[in-house]
C-alpha cells in the first residue's frame, strides 16, 4: 500500500507561483510512476503531469506545459509540483496518484493510489 499526503495549495494572484508537495509513505516509489490531476467544479479530473521514479522522465499536459514543473525528491519520497505563472483557470483540487501499471499516465483510472487533495485557487 502507498499513501499519499498532498501539501502546498492556497490562494494565489494570477500570475504567481505555487508549489505543491505529494509526500508518499508504505513503500518506496522505486518502481512507480506519480501523477498530479486536477478537478474543477463541474468538470473531468484532467491530467496536469506525471514523472517516471525510475529515471525521472516527465510528461505534461499541453495547457501547462512551460509553467508547471514536476520533480522528485528521492531522499524525502516526494514529488514537487512547481507552478508558475498561475492562471484563473487553473483553478482546481490538485491530487497526486502513483501507479505501478504499465498504462497510459495521462488517464486518471490507471493510478492505483491518492491523496485527498488540495485547493488551488487563483484570483484574477
Amino acid at each position: 500500500q502507498v499513501q499519499l499526503v498532498e501539501s502546498g495549495g492556497g490562494l494565489v494572484q494570477a500570475g504567481g507561483s505555487l508549489r505543491l508537495s505529494c509526500t508518499a509513505s508504505g513503500r518506496t516509489l522505486s518502481n512507480y510512476a506519480v501523477g498530479w490531476f486536477r478537478q474543477a467544479p463541474g468538470k473531468e479530473r484532467e491530467f496536469v503531469a506525471a514523472i517516471f521514479w525510475s529515471g525521472g522522465s516527465t510528461y505534461y499536459a499541453d495547457s501547462v506545459k512551460g509553467r508547471f514543473t514536476i520533480s522528485r525528491d528521492n531522499a524525502k519520497n516526494t514529488v514537487y509540483l512547481q507552478m508558475n505563472s498561475l492562471k484563473p483557470e487553473d483553478t482546481a483540487v490538485y491530487y497526486c496518484a502513483a501507479t505501478s501499471r504499465v498504462a497510459d499516465r495521462t488517464v486518471h483510472r490507471n493510478y492505483d493510489y491518492w491523496g485527498q487533495g488540495t485547493q488551488v485557487t487563483v484570483s484574477s
